[in-house]
């Protein structure tokens, strides 16, 4: 398995976080995808690489031109309200609720940041841009090697993770959709139906959004019940996709309650993997996170380590081309045993 990373992950690290109504030090931290590379050295399961530069016409094929506008330049905005900014992190304060107009470009940077997201647990830093982008380019990368025969399986390991992020929206620790833009290259690449499964304890909301009304990309996601856990306001059963277009039925989500347990968890994702093989999926993408972990400090399933390999035979078992992208997982010290057991399971199914 081809693994792409990104060497500079490390330029995004938030200092604080907005998190159940208080400032706290950030979850989602460099380490995280430090420690699954230093798992993937003692495991080694194939050629390990940086990505080159991902062209802004590629990103515009998921995410808003303003929108990427907007990110490209905010930190550079941020700064330039008070050089004393340049010391602290960029938090969104405001928001356009409904009835709201979203139209209108503000020119006030605070108004501009919560028109593009929807959350105060995500600080803009000064290396989110430069993270993000080469965190995508990993993404593509790893897809144009599947969707060229290259590879029957790759790995995009970067972070900031992606799968909060909309066309036109950040959050959840997200700023660019890594698995959004795998999926449309394996399309762009010539595969005609694609499937993403998310398996992170979290409602892939972006993908979801961007996806919604398209018939051609199945997006499957197994997650915390939305009425208790984040992100809240979407991932309920009944989101099939859009009613009045070709999206309708390409979207399933299968929410479960706190406290789920390998055993339910893994029937659900066999459900999910049922209907990956009706849709007709030619390729797959996997958004992986692994803060379904027991110890995992925001989330509330129970897998051990071992499941995880068991999670990656399972996913073999539909014998698809298929791009893993590195997503949650906050139990830092074991997210590299996690997240590779699922690598290594994947593979040693699929020989």
């Amino acid at each position: 398995m081809l693994t792409i990373h990104n060497p500079v992950h490390h330029l995004h690290a938030g200092r604080q976080e907005m998190y159940r109504g208080r400032l706290v030090p950030c979850h989602e931290v460099p380490d995280r995808l430090d420690h699954v590379l230093a798992e993937l050295r003692r495991r080694p399961l194939g050629a390990l690489r940086a990505p080159g530069e991902v062209p802004m016409d590629v990103l515009r094929r998921i995410h808003s031109g303003r929108y990427l506008d907007f990110l490209s330049r905010a930190w550079d905005d941020w700064v330039a309200l008070d050089p004393a900014n340049a010391q602290v992190d960029a938090l969104p304060s405001v928001w356009p609720v409904r009835g709201f107009r979203d139209d209108v470009l503000p020119d006030n940077f605070a108004a501009r940041m919560g028109l593009f997201s929807f959350d105060a647990g995500t600080p803009l830093t000064a290396g989110t841009w430069q993270a993000a982008r080469a965190g995508a380019a990993c993404a593509v990368e790893a897809a144009r090697a599947v969707a060229g025969g290259a590879q029957r399986s790759a790995f995009a390991l970067t972070r900031p993770p992606g799968h909060h992020a909309g066309a036109d929206f950040f959050g959840g620790y997200c700023f660019l959709n890594n698995a959004a833009l795998a999926a449309q290259t394996l399309r762009d690449g010539g595969i005609d139906r694609v499937a993403v499964l998310d398996v992170d304890y979290h409602h892939g909301n972006g993908t979801q959004s961007i996806f919604y009304a398209r018939g051609d990309v199945l997006t499957v996601s197994l997650h915390g019940d939305p009425r208790t856990e984040y992100p809240f306001y979407l991932g309920h059963a009944d989101e099939r996709g859009s009613g009045d277009g070709a999206g309708a039925g390409a979207n399933l989500n299968l929410p479960l309650p706190r406290g789920t347990d390998f055993a339910r968890w893994r029937a659900a994702l066999h459900t999910g993997m049922a209907a990956v093989g009706r849709f007709g999926a030619q390729a797959l993408v996997v958004s992986l996170g692994v803060d379904t972990f027991e110890g995992d400090p925001i989330s509330s399933f129970a897998l051990r380590s071992p499941d995880y390999l068991q999670v990656g035979r399972d996913i073999a078992s539909l014998r698809l081309p298929t791009v893993f992208v590195f997503e949650g997982g906050y139990a830092v010290a074991e997210v590299g045993v996690n997240a590779v057991n699922v690598l290594e399971g994947f593979e040693g199914a699929a020989a």
